[in-house]
């Protein structure tokens, strides 16, 4: 008896070791080539960079739509995944700060597959909540990691810290605009440090 997915959709069957490599080596390359080209860049190319044919590419992934969406699914495992090692090599505020630059990159390369991902949303509504509300955990617990080391303000809601970044990206998403963005995201990490509260002192 097959199971199924949080969507009631059966579970794919767990690929071979080749296969499974073939899959993230496609769904890493498809992502270079998203973001230096467009979502209209040709899965011919991308299965020649990933050293496999053309029939590979498509029994992994039957529709250009199907590709994009892994791409996203994969940049956000990549984004939410890592944050333990994140916390446990960086000192609370560095670890903050190096996840909001990765995740200011991601929003400006999700921008350039928007049109495709809002078609893919159409076939599976939930694709959306599911990764923004693991964005938003993950985003509360490097807060929480912080707060709680004194390094940033204790009162700070994720919610605004994401619509704040990616109010920043969409103000400045062209390359013209691209250090003034820079700069914003620093003015934005500061504002997190005003009025943070070392342990010591609270404990007085």
């Amino acid at each position: 008896m097959s199971s199924t997915d949080s969507s009631g959709k059966p579970e794919p069957r767990p690929l071979r070791a080749d296969a499974a490599r073939n899959r993230l080596r496609l769904i890493d390359i498809a992502a270079d080539s998203f973001s230096r080209d467009g979502v209209d860049t040709s899965l011919e190319e991308v299965a020649k960079r990933a050293e496999v044919g053309i029939g590979t590419l498509y029994r992994h992934f039957p529709t250009r739509g199907d590709l994009i969406e892994a791409v996203y699914r994969r940049e956000i495992d990549v984004l939410c995944d890592g944050v333990d090692e994140l916390i446990d090599g960086n000192t609370a505020d560095d670890a903050l700060a190096i996840w909001i630059d990765r995740f200011v990159a991601h929003v400006r390369r999700k921008k350039g597959m928007s049109e495709a991902l809002h078609a893919a949303m159409r076939n599976q509504p939930d694709l959306f909540a599911d990764t923004r509300r693991r964005v938003r955990e993950t985003i509360g617990r490097l807060l929480t990691n912080a707060a709680d080391a004194g390094a940033v303000r204790a009162d700070v809601d994720p919610d605004d810290v994401m619509r704040l970044i990616s109010g920043v990206c969409l103000a400045t998403d062209t390359s013209q605009f691209a250090e003034q963005g820079e700069r914003m995201v620093r003015l934005i990490i500061d504002g997190l440090r005003f009025g943070a509260v070392r342990p010591a002192a609270a404990s007085r």
